[in-house]
């Protein structure tokens, strides 16, 4: 009786609430159609797929069947550790300057009292999240060009004598890259922190004001703590996608030269899925950063659980 009555409780309820079901159920079919369908494909990492015309799905599920062959292939030919060293390096170093710059500068915002000033330089702040890869690769290489600001201004301040070759040296690529991603996104990640400012109430800052706190002092002790949820969901985001270089800047900015620093998971997975023709190939590697990824996450938000009573899931 008891477990009958709640059923007819739980039905009244999605009853009552069945326009806000309706509004989901568009994100719900597009969540289905392109993140979870798709996935079927994911079988072509244990097969030697090779399209040669005719039906997709004829060729598709009656391709080889390989096993871990192309797990072994990768792990084994001696590109998984250039790969692995440069996706690590590059996806670190992003993560060293971009993950606290936006929490920066979230906070400098909060602090200006012009109200003008302070829309203009939010506005100005997120505006590079907006250009394309394909604009911004090419203003970065033309700044750190031979005649270039850069160069022009190191030898101007007699810092050098002869222009530095950026995009040709290897180990500085990693830095251009992770400074670049700096530059194009702090500014639109610093959007969620600033909504959680604001979200902050008011009367804590009025408060430590009668306390004689100095804004310095209110930062640590109020903006900050109050910050630390959204700094943990989103660090176990940040490293959950420590595999996940980038693909758009890094194909645009590498060159021959330097394509053993500069070649990544995702470049990799392109040139040889796509370029050379080796889908399954191209799949197990896909396959195997998402796994990574994956067992990060649950690392990450286990270890955040236990350690701050605060986590993503």
């Amino acid at each position: 009786m008891l477990k009958q009555k709640r059923q007819r409780s739980e039905w009244s309820r999605l009853k009552e609430q069945r326009l806000l079901f309706l509004l989901i159920l568009p994100a719900f079919i597009i969540t289905l159609l392109f993140s979870y369908v798709p996935m079927f494909g994911l079988y072509m990492a244990f097969t030697n797929y090779s399209p040669a015309g005719g039906s997709f799905f004829k060729q598709f599920f009656t391709a080889e069947f390989v096993g871990l062959s192309w797990f072994k292939y990768f792990f084994t030919n001696g590109d998984f550790y250039m790969v692995m060293r440069n996706t690590l390096a590059q996806s670190f170093l992003s993560l060293l300057f971009g993950f606290p710059m936006p929490i920066l500068l979230a906070l400098m915002i909060n602090e200006l009292r012009n109200g003008w000033f302070k829309r203009t330089f939010q506005t100005v702040s997120y505006m590079p999240h907006f250009i394309s890869w394909v604009i911004a690769a090419n203003i970065v290489i033309t700044v750190l060009s031979s005649n270039g600001v850069v160069n022009n201004l190191l030898i101007g301040l007699g810092f050098i004598q002869e222009p530095i070759q950026f995009m040709q040296s290897g180990p500085m690529f990693w830095w251009i890259i992770a400074l670049s991603n700096t530059w194009k996104d702090m500014g639109f990640n610093a959007i969620m922190y600033l909504a959680a400012i604001a979200a902050i109430n008011p009367e804590l800052y009025e408060v430590a004001k009668v306390d004689g706190a100095s804004r310095l002092q209110q930062m640590l002790h109020i903006t900050l703590p109050s910050l630390r949820p959204t700094i943990i969901i989103l660090a176990i985001l940040a490293v959950g996608g420590i595999l996940n270089a980038g693909f758009d800047q890094q194909y645009l900015l590498q060159n021959n030269t330097i394509l053993n620093y500069a070649e990544v998971i995702d470049t990799y997975t392109y040139k040889y899925g796509l370029q050379n023709g080796m889908f399954s190939y191209g799949a197990a590697v896909g396959l195997f950063k998402s796994v990574v990824a994956f067992i990060l996450v649950l690392s990450v938000n286990t270890l955040a659980k236990k350690m701050n009573e605060q986590s993503l899931f």
